[in-house]
């Protein structure tokens, strides 16, 4: 490695330190402002508590629907991920190893959704909701979270069942096995780190979803965290504590999933880059 090499590696090492530095800092200073005593907030910036409290965790879950928002993340979450992962692998299989016209050409227009500019399909969205009187609904929440995943995790899964060798497929047939047996009992055991990556993806993408529930919910015991958090901000605005708490509550459970997963999360967004 020549010096000009080794002094832009080091460059860039530093650099990324610098950048990781700043990223996790406000995590930090969250976590542990939602420790402290508001007063102690405002006397200056620590990341370590002087005096540490858990009163802010209790009183953001009392003094708000704080519990209802969460609940209402977890199941809109638990819903999306189970449906995306049901319909997404029965398709992804359909399109690696079923044979019938038009297919090819059902997944690229399936694929195009990946490439719509979301805000643009918001109105038009919101008008077919209203007009099946799904606005304001759970299920009108869900269907559009499920929908926008699909794509996504059949692209993924779909690159995951053409590299299972086709001989499986033709074993299995010998011993009489269909296509569903083959699918429940082969393929899906075999593809579970595409699912497994499916799942995280789908998971991060619909606890994070903020836009999507401001249009669609009016009834605030409907809403999910992230929207009702904006409503809980306006509340107790000056008491940053509490803001501090509701943030981590909202905030760490997807950073450490993020963590624990981070290579399923790396394997399936390069999974299509290339077939084995």
């Amino acid at each position: 490695m020549t010096r000009t090499s080794r002094l832009g590696t080091t460059v860039t090492h530093l650099g990324l330190i610098v950048w990781a530095v700043g990223s996790v800092l406000p995590m930090v200073y969250m976590l542990s402002a939602s420790f402290q005593p508001t007063e102690d907030i405002y006397a200056g910036i620590s990341l370590w508590p002087g005096r540490w409290t858990f009163d802010n965790y209790r009183e953001s879950w009392q003094g708000a629907d704080f519990g209802v928002y969460l609940g209402n993340s977890v199941l809109y979450t638990t819903v999306t991920t189970a449906a995306v992962l049901v319909f997404g692998a029965g398709a992804a299989y359909a399109f690696a190893r079923l044979r019938f016209p038009g297919r090819e050409l059902i997944y690229t227009a399936l694929l195009v959704f990946l490439f719509l500019p979301i805000p643009g399909v918001f109105i038009p969205l919101y008008t077919v909701l209203v007009s099946l009187n799904l606005a304001d609904t759970r299920i009108g929440y869900v269907l559009p979270l499920i929908n926008a995943s699909l794509p996504v995790a059949v692209f993924i899964m779909r690159r995951f069942f053409e590299q299972l060798p086709e001989e499986i497929d033709d074993a299995a047939r010998m011993d009489g096995a269909g296509p569903v047996t083959i699918f429940w009992r082969i393929a899906v055991p075999l593809a579970r780190p595409a699912l497994a990556t499916v799942a995280i993806l789908t998971v991060l993408n619909s606890w994070n979803e903020f836009v999507l529930a401001l249009i669609v919910f009016s009834d605030e015991s409907l809403m999910p965290l992230q929207v009702g958090l904006q409503t809980f901000q306006g509340t107790y605005f000056a008491q940053y504590g509490l803001m501090m708490a509701a943030l981590t509550v909202s905030t760490v459970p997807v950073v450490i999933v993020y963590l624990l997963f981070q290579r399923n999360i790396i394997k399936g967004i390069t999974a299509g880059a290339v077939k084995g």
